[in-house]
């Protein structure tokens, strides 16, 4: 019985540790896309940073990546900047590996 219950105990640490490392990614994810959309509107780096943030602050709003991609598109559409839904959603994914990667490497 104690072997199941530490294998349980186990199984429950991997869990909040990966639900942990997602959320960190999802928000590195996140300030990487704002920081990459606010090159394209042509903000200052202290502005990028303000923006970046917001970006982070959106992704709270619901569950998924819709918010977050409807933030960084409206405000791109907005500033007049010629980026395309695609090419959003493309460095979303991209941005994905970037972060995890990056997390992963921080410890």
């Amino acid at each position: 019985m104690a072997t199941f219950n530490d294998r349980e105990k186990g199984q429950e640490a991997k869990f909040a540790h990966d639900s942990e490392l997602r959320f960190k990614a999802e928000a590195r994810r996140n300030k990487l896309l704002g920081l990459w959309a606010a090159q394209h509107m042509g903000l200052s780096d202290e502005h990028a940073k303000e923006y970046a943030g917001e970006v982070v602050a959106a992704d709270f709003e619901e569950a998924g990546d819709e918010d977050v991609f409807r933030k960084v598109a409206g405000d791109l559409k907005a500033k007049g900047a010629s980026v395309s839904d695609d090419m959003i959603r493309q460095k979303m994914s991209e941005l994905v590996a970037v972060a995890r990667e990056q997390v992963l490497n921080e410890g």
